[in-house]
Formats: structure tokens, sequence, C-alpha cells
């Protein structure tokens, strides 16, 4: 955003003054993603003539990180040339990116603009399932074999490195393609070069399968504190690898996505700017009409109770209290569960663990919550009213913890995303429990049934 401040006005300045060869040595002085954040500020005929001041190497960089919309904007108004060496110049796993956001006719044209050998990566990286590694993994990566001397292999890396996405980790293949080792750049570098690779490399490899959803690279870069995960078949045929920027995006992709299932609205496929208004009508209106409905039912357990609450008015006063309560601690215990399960701060067999432990939190919650219930109780109604409320508040808030812990659970082990449990669906099942967990309490203690 700085850089933006900086520049926008200079560059408009520029632009408004037709001075095309100063704006283009202004250009080359602004790193590729603030471009991106200065021709998002600019109208349709601006971004083009910026683009098209660009040198080729730095165009096709820029272009990747533009908004969706802006791309496709973008390549309407460039002539086929141009869009050929836009998509041409693009690296494959953010081409892939690219298209894959397209429809099929659009994702057809664009794959005829490239040459064969480009053609024939686009369509493979296309083929694997959504949301897959394949999906994200590049082709360009610097292998060597595992006979090689040193001097051999850096040898290599020189020739091939230039175009590689990372030359910080080289792979070690077999004549088959196998991946069978790993090296440092650094230890390469510093070993001496009559060795062979096969004598310092680490043959413990973390790989990943290009069918494995991507989110589990994310886990694994983060556990194992790599800069890129080499991916294979089957067969542990090396077929390319993922990198540590792309994981960037999947990571935040994954966050936004279960901020919005916790919000009980549909996960967005496209960015909140370019959805339309009808398409963030529907992803909200399903949830909310079920809600409703669940409001329906809460509205209808007062009723029923109402000889309950004829016979203690003040009892009334308390309803918002006990399950606007109830609602805060499942939603507590849910959001911590649901981000530890996402983590693997909690495995599959610690689950009893923090089920227990979370019994003793939710007491400890709902002895606190019940003692000042208990004064607020008194206050208003005296000691029978005081009693009914502190007990169905402990209960209540017990209740609504364990829920909160389960729930995430279940669904895990249902193989549904822990994050469906959100906070207005936990809220609300806690809203009739608690009416009912109220009202029981209260008739026994009134006597009346």
């Amino acid at each position: 955003m700085q850089m933006l401040k900086l520049f926008l006005p200079e560059i408009r300045e520029l632009l408004e003054g037709k001075n095309w060869l100063e704006l283009r040595e202004l250009l080359q002085e602004i790193p590729a993603p603030d471009i991106s954040d200065i021709i998002d500020e600019l109208d349709d005929s601006q971004r083009i003539v910026i683009l098209r001041l660009l040198p080729k190497e730095m165009l096709s960089e820029v272009f990747s990180y533009l908004d969706a919309k802006i791309k496709r904007d973008v390549l309407k108004a460039m002539t086929t040339d141009e869009t050929r060496s836009i998509i041409a110049g693009m690296s494959p796993d953010d081409r892939t990116d690219f298209l894959e956001e397209l429809p099929g006719q659009a994702i057809q044209k664009m794959v005829n603009l490239l040459s064969v050998e480009d053609r024939r990566e686009a369509l493979q990286l296309l083929g694997y399932p959504e949301e897959s590694v394949g999906r994200l993994m590049t082709p360009d990566y610097v292998a060597i074999r595992p006979e090689w001397t040193v001097a051999g292999a850096l040898a290599h890396v020189r020739l091939m490195g230039l175009d590689s996405e990372t030359t910080n980790i080289i792979y070690v293949a077999d004549k088959w393609w196998r991946l069978i080792g790993v090296l440092g750049l650094r230890r390469l570098i510093l070993a001496k070069d009559e060795e062979k690779v096969e004598d310092i490399m680490d043959t413990s490899v973390i790989g990943v399968s290009a069918f494995d959803d991507r989110e589990k690279a994310v886990q694994l870069i983060k556990r194992y504190d790599v800069v890129a995960l080499p991916v294979v078949d089957a067969r542990g045929i090396l077929l390319g690898i993922i990198t540590i920027d792309d994981l960037f995006d999947v990571a935040d992709e994954e966050v936004t996505e279960d901020f919005q299932k916790s919000a009980a609205i549909h996960p967005l496929k496209k960015s909140y700017r370019e959805s339309s208004a009808f398409s963030l009508y529907a992803k909200r209106v399903t949830w909310l009409s079920a809600l409703l409905f669940v409001s329906v039912i809460t509205t209808g357990i007062i009723s029923a109770k109402e000889d309950i609450l004829t016979s203690a008015i003040a009892l009334a006063f308390f309803i918002p209290l006990l399950i606007g309560t109830g609602g805060n601690t499942g939603n507590q215990s849910a959001t911590l569960m649901i981000r530890a399960l996402a983590t693997g701060d909690i495995r599959e067999g610690q689950w009893m663990w923090a089920f227990l432990r979370e019994i003793s939190i939710g007491l400890l919650l709902g002895a606190t919550m019940g003692l000042a219930s208990w004064a607020l109780g008194l206050y208003k109604g005296g000691n029978q009213i005081a009693l009914i409320v502190s007990i169905s508040m402990v209960v209540i808030v017990m209740i609504s913890n364990l829920i909160g812990i389960i729930l995430p659970l279940v669904l895990q082990k249902l193989h549904l995303d822990p994050a469906v449990a959100s906070n207005p669906l936990i809220a609300s099942v806690m809203d009739i429990l608690g009416l009912l967990i109220y009202f029981f309490i209260a008739s026994i203690i009134l006597g009346v049934i």
C-alpha cells in the first residue's frame, strides 16, 4: 500500500502526459506485486498501456498477480500474439491457477495458443482433481543423478537452474526418474568436486502425491520447515515440485473458507469483490432460512411452557442471559477445537483426553457463571428464582462446552469439514437445549409439571 501511494500519482501523471519512455523506466523499478496493485486502480485503457510498456520478462509475472476479473478483461483487449506471450511466459503453476478459473471454451482457446510442449504440460496439470497438489505443482525443478560427481552436478545446476522454480533444494532421481534423495544447494557447493552425489545426498525424502489434497502439502511444509516439496506418483516417479509461495496462497484460501463457514456462509468461489450480489445472497440465504426454522422451534418451546412462566414471571428475564451464555460457551470451545484439528494440535488418539479436559473446564466455567447468575436471580426474583437460574446456568454451560468440542470431532470422523460446526449452528442448537434445560429445572423446583 505504501508503494501504491508513492507511485500512483506519478504514474497517472506520466500516463496523462503520454511520457511512455519515462513511464517504462519507472515501472522497471517497481516490484511486480506492487505494479498489480497500481493496475487495479487504473481504468481499462490505462491498464493495457501499462502492460504493453512492461518488459517481456516482467509482463507474465505482473499478470499472475492481477485479480481474475482484471485478467479476463485485459486478455479481451490484447491481441492474439500478446495473449500468447503472456500465457506462455507464466510459470506452469500460475498458468494452471489462471486457466482453471475460466469456462471450458475459454480454457481450450488459451491452451491452443501455447506451444506443443507447454500445451501438453498445461493439460496434464489441469487433469488432476480440483484442490489437489497436482494442480499446484510445477515441473520446473532441477534433478541430478546419484552417480554424478559434485562437479558434474554443479555444471548441470548452472545449466538448468535459470528456469527452475527454486534451486535451494536439488532432487536426486535414478535413470527411471524415481525420487531417491535430496540435496541442499549449500551442501553441494561445499562438497569436493570428486565426491559422488549418492555419498552426500539425504535419502530421507519428504514427498507428497499429486492426488493428495493441497492442505496436506501445507501441513508438511509447516511440519518439516522446508521451502518446497517433491511431488511423486504412485510409483515414486518425480513429477514436479510444489513451493512455499503457492502454499501461502492455499493457506490463505483455506482460512478464508473456514471463516466463511464459521459464519454460516457457503464458501465463496470468487473473492468478495468479484462475487455478484445474487451469488452472495445465494451463499447466505440457505443457512439463514435453516436458522430461522430453529428460531421457530425456540418460540414454540416458550409458548408450550407458558404455564411455568406465568407462575414465576421473573423467569422470562433470564432467558436471553442463559441461551446467550450457552451459545457463546459452545462457540468458544468449537473455535478452539476446529483450529486445533486444522493445525494438527489435536489428533485422533487424543480425542478422549480433550473430551475429559473440557468436562473439567466446563464445570469451572459453569460454576463461575452459575455464581454470577445466582446473584442476579436473587436480586430479581428471590431465593427460588436464584436457585433455578444458577443450576440452569451450570448445566447449560457444561453441555454447550461439550457440544462445542464433540461436534467438530464427529464431523472430522465422518470426513466432513469441522468448520461446518459453525458458530450460528451451535448457538441455535443451544437455544433449543438451553430452553429445555431451563424449563425442566424450573418445573421441578416450582412443582409445575
